[in-house]
């Protein structure tokens, strides 16, 4: 099989943003409550950061064991990677991930200032003053034959889908409201267009969509 280009448990609220306003090192979502957004996932027993045994099964936790299956390569933005704006000022700081980031691939980090890559555990950050054409084209190459997954944030996702790059796209819509922050969609419906959507509910409140190419 071809590789795709998937978007996978992205979290979106009710009223379609996918992060808070005000982001910082304490508060990667903003004033958006992470827990709230991530907590369907987070109860589930194969969420990557679990360290504790128990979680449940059932629906959501088949999304949170797809996260990372047949992945080769994520492409993130730089917000996702971390707070820090304009040129790098340390980069003894490598990111929100931890010595062990969940993604066990190499990572393209769209940036327009670039710096040295560096491993963590089984992950790789490279960083990349590119388009998503160029940076698609890298990421596959690295993917060695997988699935290239576009991690986010908002403005990452929705430069993909402007570009049509994507292929699946999933996401989790949380039922609560944020009101402002950074955007995927006003409606869900605006991408019907160019993908079928089927929307799946879990016991969880969650509403899983799922987009795939007309």
């Amino acid at each position: 099989m071809e590789p795709i280009v998937r978007v996978q448990n992205f979290m979106v609220s009710s009223d379609g943003f996918g992060s808070g306003e005000g982001q910082s090192l304490e508060r990667p979502f903003g004033h958006a409550d992470p827990a709230v957004l991530a907590g369907w996932a987070g109860a589930t027993a194969h969420w990557p950061n679990r360290t504790e045994p128990g979680g449940t099964y059932g629906l959501d936790d088949y999304f949170t064991r797809d996260f990372s299956n047949n992945i080769g390569a994520e492409i993130m933005g730089r917000n996702k990677f971390g707070p820090q704006r304009g040129p790098w000022e340390d980069h003894d700081w490598q990111g929100w991930w931890g010595d062990e980031p969940p993604f066990h691939t190499p990572v393209f980090v769209l940036t327009h200032h670039e710096r040295p890559s560096f491993s963590l555990g089984e992950t790789t950050f490279h960083f990349v003053d590119a388009s998503p054409v160029e940076a698609l084209s890298q990421a596959l190459r690295a993917a060695g034959g997988k699935d290239v997954r576009i991690g986010g944030g908002v403005q990452t996702v929705r430069e993909f889908l402007d570009a049509d790059l994507i292929d699946t796209m999933h996401c989790a819509v949380v039922d609560v409201e944020i009101g402002r922050g950074e955007r995927l969609w006003n409606s869900p419906d605006d991408l019907l267009d160019r993908f079928h959507l089927e929307k799946i509910p879990s016991p969880s409140g969650v509403v899983h969509h799922l987009f795939w190419r007309r």
